[in-house]
């Protein structure tokens, strides 16, 4: 997959992309947005198995976002199951030297439109941990509508904290 956008390319891993994963991801404040299953420190062999598990999932659903032909983020969906068989949760992060450029923004709004175009979804929807106001922004700029706090829902870096949830809905009013 390859979108090429204005500020940024959303592509598909390239086994070439590991050193510069490691260099943007190796990030005490990017990993305290994100998971606890993104590694910090984030070392070549985190970056080889993630490279090699998101090019070998079907469908793909976990891309690259480069600028000047390095991978400096990434952003995908997740697509859900069962009875939430058409909503997918949406993730990305960005090296901090790209953030304040519109990068993510950019990326947000394409791979929204690329996974309703894709996949049979009504909705996608995003997490956002309380201490990241920049992520709140970026979602509701790219059209994610708030939905609601989920009080002390989510324990990281030693704090239980709240999240904010986001969606949007194919059938979304572009006014």
């Amino acid at each position: 997959m390859r979108l090429v956008l204005t500020r940024c390319e959303i592509r598909s891993w390239e086994r070439g992309d590991i050193r510069a994963l490691v260099r943007h991801a190796n990030n005490h404040k990017i990993w305290r947005d994100v998971r606890d299953q993104f590694p910090f420190p984030y070392t070549l062999i985190d970056a080889e198995l993630w490279i090699r598990t998101a090019r070998s999932m079907r469908p793909e659903t976990s891309f690259a976002i480069v600028v000047e032909d390095q991978a400096v983020g990434a952003i995908g969906v997740e697509l859900k199951e069962d009875v939430y068989r058409r909503s997918a949760e949406i993730g990305y992060w960005l090296g901090e030297a790209h953030w304040g450029k519109g990068i993510v923004t950019e990326a947000l709004r394409a791979m929204t439109d690329w996974a309703f175009d894709h996949f049979d979804l009504c909705r996608i929807y995003a997490h956002v941990f309380e201490w990241n106001p920049a992520s709140l922004r970026v979602l509701e700029k790219a059209g994610y509508q708030l939905e609601g706090r989920l009080r002390q829902a989510v324990t990281k870096d030693g704090q239980t904290i709240d999240a904010y949830l986001y969606a949007i809905l194919r059938d979304r009013d572009p006014t």
